[in-house]
């Protein structure tokens, strides 16, 4: 771990993060090339220019990171990086780690072995009471409940967390907009009982009203920062499946609780488990799971998938070209591009951050990018 930030590093981290073009694929290759945000902030006009991109690029407005702070530490929330002791070791080893969360609460919650559970917005009667339960249960064991914070199931299940909360025991909410958003309104007391009792999550700025697209970055959180992953209720086609396919995706445990073929909110439970995902029907059933897992997988996660991306060496001068002529706008390997161009993986991996700050490339799952067509770039 690296030794304490200064608040000059911090602000230009996240302004880093928030300028054109910088996802978190091409903010850990920007720090790891120019070993800090302060270093690389200067450099990113000509990075961009050298991609290919237009001139005038425009770095992200300081005085509007300074208010970002300035939000979370009105609503008693503090910023996380990645390589600070606080940030989570689960979180860590997924593709691609929110580079910073903006976390309110007790932050000695992200030590303790997690279950995420997910599950229907309109969830039946029985499905509610039953992720209650089982939340209740699991943290009176000492575990920590991880949700969404949505209605229905995620609302059941940091509820009965919260009730039944003891020891070490508790619950995370990660949300989906700013950490001081209240979304759905009708929650406003329960996420202000977590901030209290518990902790609550946010990757977007403070003030960032939550919409479509952020949902699917907030399941990755979920799954990423639990042992294992419970689905409750849940239709075929639903967010709570993606959440479970992203664990699977890690290494992590899957569950799901069967329910009636004849009620289609079970259809998606019923799946899961048809294709391998473990059948669970008590808390006992999931804290077995979770501490078989938590004992022979967590002492791996610090050597996580930020490998991929703080190692590395080389300069890309030279090798732009050759890489943007390999690209197409079909998705390719990133693997494969090392391999046709005969450069470094370091090289490449500098050489596709200068074509992303010049807006003329597209990240994709499974380590894969594609040229933008420059009608739409």
């Amino acid at each position: 771990m690296t030794p304490p930030l200064d608040p000059a590093e911090r602000l230009a981290r996240v302004r880093l993060l928030r300028s054109p073009n910088v996802g978190p694929v091409t903010y850990y290759h920007l720090l790891r090339r120019f070993g800090s945000a302060l270093a690389a902030l200067p450099a990113l006009p000509d990075l961009a220019r050298r991609g290919g991109g237009a001139r005038g690029y425009v770095l992200a407005d300081a005085a509007r990171i300074e208010a970002e702070f300035e939000a979370a530490a009105r609503s008693h929330a503090q910023h996380v990086f990645h390589d600070e002791a606080e940030y989570p070791l689960t979180l860590l080893a997924v593709d691609t780690p929110p580079p910073v969360l903006t976390v309110r609460g007790n932050l000695a919650l992200f030590d303790q072995p997690g279950v995420a559970m997910v599950g229907a917005r309109n969830a039946s009667a029985g499905a509610v009471r039953l992720a209650r339960d089982f939340a209740a249960g699991l943290a009176s064991r000492g575990f920590v409940v991880v949700s969404g914070l949505a209605r229905g199931i995620d609302a059941a299940a940091h509820t009965g967390a919260l009730h039944g909360m003891a020891g070490d025991g508790g619950t995370i909410a990660v949300i989906a907009g700013g950490i001081d958003v209240v979304y759905p309104p009708e929650h406003a007391a329960l996420q202000d009982r977590i901030a209290a009792q518990g902790l609550l999550v946010a990757e977007m700025p403070p003030g960032t009203e939550p919409q479509a697209r952020h949902f699917p970055s907030r399941n990755r959180i979920i799954a990423g920062l639990a042992a294992g992953t419970v689905v409750v209720e849940a239709a075929i086609k639903s967010g709570s499946l993606i959440t479970a396919r992203l664990a699977a995706e890690y290494g992590r445990e899957v569950m799901a609780v069967p329910g009636s073929p004849l009620d289609a909110r079970s259809h998606g439970c019923n799946h899961l488990i048809r294709e391998g995902a473990i059948l669970v029907q008590s808390a006992d059933d999931i804290a077995e799971l979770v501490d078989t897992f938590e004992g022979t997988a967590r002492s791996t996660f610090r050597d996580g998938a930020l490998s991929e991306y703080l190692a590395g060496d080389a300069d890309s001068a030279g090798v732009v070209d050759r890489i943007a002529g390999l690209v197409g706008v079909a998705p390719v390997a990133i693997d494969e591009l090392i391999r046709q161009s005969g450069a470094t993986p370091g090289a490449v991996a500098d050489a596709l951050l200068d074509l992303e700050l010049a807006g003329r490339l597209e990240r994709h799952a499974g380590g894969r990018v594609s040229l933008i067509p420059p009608s739409s770039a």
